[in-house]
């Protein structure tokens, strides 16, 4: 029955929407490889007239193919007419066009994470910190900017103080970034509230970035003791302290009264060989899942269906409204 889409179907190419009809030889589209958008170039156009196309129903939208096109499932490659039921691979297609960041791990990454468990903020499309220490907020902001290239800058601000009563002076970083936000809820686990959190397994690719992370948290949520070579760190979320405290070698008992439990770290800590590396993925995983709920067919008697199918290097897939299609085998 032939593969393809239909003329007036749109695909994501790198430079934004394009009718399937106007996409030529030298074209590139988005794709997915391995949970990350990439680019592929269409090497060669065909077209061919068939008189029946099938509309795929999903939690997104509906999109039309050829009822033999090839579409990406948990399972494999699936013909769109017998998708219905199924998962297919997703991305959300507004967020194609944005800059993609190169974290780079070290003692400045693990500083911007440890930072950012203890005093920052995730928005839908932005970072922030706010704190009353200038120093804190200096730190953060050059960390910041070492690890993932961003120019992040010093505001000064002003929050209430619900202990004094009044307005007190502070100092905020905040960088609109839909990426960075999005990769700091992938290493916290999903759910950047302090609350809710998890420890972010990212910071163990070695001790140095391990080390940033106890850092940035103690400058946040933290301090030095007096008289001891340690540190200790406040926190209500248990299972982080939890994670943490195993991390380091140290014992850790919570605090049964709701009340937010101490953690002490021992500068010496390195010596009980309980730190591991862990190689965790830095990249943002830009791929999910969306729901088929129908597979509608459409049939012509009078002017057939005209359908365009592509040649692609190097990945032999591409987004139809950011769903994952590939081309003929």
């Amino acid at each position: 029955m032939g593969y393809g889409l239909p003329s007036k179907q749109t695909v994501n190419a790198a430079g934004g929407r394009l009718q399937a009809r106007s996409v030529k030889a030298g074209c590139q589209l988005w794709t997915l490889d391995e949970g990350r958008t990439v680019r592929t170039t269409v090497t060669d156009v065909a077209v061919t007239k068939v008189r029946e196309v099938v509309e795929v129903v999903t939690g997104h939208l509906t999109f039309t193919v050829a009822a033999d096109q090839m579409l990406g499932t948990p399972d494999g490659w699936v013909h769109a007419r017998d998708a219905d039921g199924t998962v297919l691979a997703w991305t959300c297609a507004r967020k194609l066009c944005r800059r993609r960041l190169t974290m780079v791990p070290g003692p400045a990454f693990g500083y911007l994470m440890g930072a950012m468990c203890s005093d920052g903020t995730v928005g839908r499309n932005y970072v922030s910190l706010v704190v009353n220490d200038r120093r804190f907020a200096e730190r953060f902001a050059e960390c910041l900017s070492r690890s993932t290239g961003l120019a992040a800058r010093l505001e000064a601000v002003t929050r209430p103080s619900g202990y004094l009563g009044r307005e007190v002076p502070g100092f905020r970083v905040r960088v609109v970034c839909s990426y960075l936000a999005d990769l700091m809820r992938q290493y916290l686990g999903g759910d950047a509230h302090h609350m809710r959190q998890r420890f972010p397994r990212v910071v163990l690719h070695d001790r140095e970035t391990f080390e940033g992370c106890i850092e940035g948290y103690t400058d946040g949520d933290g301090c030095r003791l007096r008289g001891w070579r340690g540190r200790v760190l406040v926190s209500a979320n248990v299972p982080f302290l939890h994670d943490l405290a195993a991390l380091v070698g140290s014992r850790f008992t919570p605090r049964t009264d709701g009340k937010a439990s101490h953690l002490v770290i021992a500068d010496s800590w390195p010596s009980r060989n309980t730190f591991r590396p862990e190689r965790h993925p830095l990249q943002l995983r830009e791929s999910d899942w969306v729901d088929v709920r129908e597979v509608r067919r459409r049939s012509t008697k009078d002017k057939p269906f005209t359908l365009y199918s592509y040649r692609l290097d190097p990945h032999p897939s591409f987004l139809v409204n950011g769903h994952l299609v590939r081309q003929a085998w």
